[in-house]
């Protein structure tokens, strides 16, 4: 009898909810969805680089600087749990994610243009106050006015476009590439950093005006693109309301979200690492001038230099974050987050004893910024591995709720011990101890997940029906 012919084998397909990807269109959309991804970064870069130094052109002391910062925090942690309930519940042409970027980019990019005319504004809102008799305000203290509500609005809209981008990621890129996308998405992302450290911040304090409008429009090109060539594929309807109106919503979200201590520990993770972040915004007054009396020796850089080295910060993070996406895909996001964690806090308090001047910085940032490469990569891909596909925007903004609750509490408490210690060093010491504590819940995170199945037979807890209590550390 003759052999039957083989069977010819297909190209591979790649699968995420109903959407279905060729090589190619898979391609298309990491495309499209990197390309967005380096404008939002250098959107990211714009408002920690500069509000803080338009706040202290204008006199802000350390302490006020932290409490703009985190009122506009305490704004988006309001925004994130309505966010992520809404954007999971939303359908309609355009899918559960895309409307909400359509809607809220003119905002944000009209919130930037209006922190770029803060001198002018600042100025114009004194003359107002003035003709309403308000002659106790000068025009320092109304252009500092200015630049709080407009960062705010700017917090508002932003929070949603940042929040369902991230969603995105999880209903349009399959499991199976997650990391690859991640280390790319990382990679982009460092390149857009750079181009602003690199080409824009020394340019700020002159051209204020141009850089915020001409990122806007970047910006707003950039997710317009992702709105049209993106697409999403269909989504079971949601359940139903539950009866007892808003109050009722409110309580399942948290007895769903915070009562189970896998995902406290989640939460916690962002919570400490975001903490980290926060004295960094104020390494700016330690390389260049602190125009504080009484301060310590700062290491004198202009604000041109401190760029150049700032950039250069960026480029380590490039190559490492190519590496990381197979790596991560091989060993698992957990192990690669452990390792980056544990070299972060170590290079922390290395920079404080080791950095003296722009040499030294340059030396040890750049090693601080190549193993934070190690930890984002990772920490990106890691709650699309945790958290439950189906509700990912109301578990997400449940960890970015509790992360951004961070950026209320640390800014002004990093501001008031920077006032108390008169030295700028000391942010390095603030870093390492907050990603030590991050590293801890990294730790106990990694023993609930094996005890939850690990590598093979890991899944999301049930907060409803699963509250174990053998699974609390």
């Amino acid at each position: 009898m003759e052999s039957a012919p083989a069977a010819t084998q297909g190209p591979k397909l790649y699968r995420v909810g109903t959407l279905t990807y060729t090589k190619s269109t898979l391609a298309q959309v990491f495309f499209w969805m990197l390309w967005g991804d380096f404008f939002y970064q250098l959107l990211e870069s714009v408002t920690p680089a500069l509000i803080p130094l338009q706040l202290r052109w204008e006199g802000a002391s350390d302490t006020l600087i932290g409490f703009v910062g985190s009122q506009s925090a305490l704004v988006a942690f309001c925004l994130y749990p309505a966010i992520g309930i809404q954007s999971d519940r939303h359908r309609g042409r355009l899918g559960r994610r895309r409307p909400f970027i359509l809607w809220c980019t003119p905002p944000v990019v009209l919130s930037l243009v209006l922190l770029g005319a803060a001198k002018p504004g600042g100025a114009m809102l004194h003359h107002f106050l003035g003709w309403l008799g308000g002659s106790n305000f000068t025009v320092a203290g109304c252009t500092i006015v200015w630049i709080a509500v407009c960062y705010a609005m700017w917090v508002i809209f932003n929070a949603y476009i940042q929040q369902v981008y991230m969603y995105l990621f999880v209903d349009v890129i399959p499991r199976e590439v997650m990391g690859k996308f991640f280390g790319l998405f990382r990679a982009v992302g460092a390149i857009g950093s750079l181009a602003f450290n690199r080409w824009a911040l020394g340019q700020a304090e002159a051209y204020t005006l141009h850089v915020y409008t001409l990122i806007g429009l970047l910006y707003a090109s950039a997710f317009y693109l992702i709105v049209w060539k993106v697409k999403e594929g269909d989504y079971t309807p949601p359940p139903p309301k539950k009866p007892g109106g808003g109050l009722a919503v409110a309580r399942l979200y948290f007895k769903e979200c915070f009562t189970h201590p896998f995902y406290l520990n989640v939460y916690f993770l962002s919570f400490f690492f975001w903490s980290s972040l926060v004295p960094l915004n104020f390494i700016v007054f330690f390389a260049t001038q602190a125009g504080q009396a009484g301060y310590a020796a700062t290491l004198g850089l202009t604000l041109q230099e401190f760029g150049r080295v700032k950039s250069w910060t960026f480029l380590i993070q490039i190559p490492v974050f190519f590496l990381m996406g197979p790596l991560i895909d091989r060993f698992h996001p957990i192990r690669v987050s452990l390792v980056g964690m544990f070299l972060i806090s170590a290079s922390y308090f290395s920079c404080y004893w080791l950095v003296q001047g722009s040499t030294s910085l340059l030396v040890c940032w750049t090693i601080n910024q190549g193993v934070i490469a190690i930890y984002l990569g990772a920490g990106a891909a890691l709650t699309p591995r945790l958290l439950p596909r189906e509700q990912y925007g109301q578990f997400f903004s449940a960890n970015q709720t509790l992360g951004y609750s961070s950026m209320i509490v640390t800014p002004p408490v990093c501001g008031l011990l920077l006032g108390m210690v008169r030295d700028y060093r000391y942010l390095f010491i603030f870093c390492g101890f907050c990603t030590t504590l991050a590293f801890v819940a990294l730790v106990t995170l990694f023993i609930q997940w094996r005890r939850l199945g690990g590598d093979l037979h890991f899944t999301p807890p049930n907060t409803v029906a699963d509250s174990s209590p053998d699974l609390v550390p």
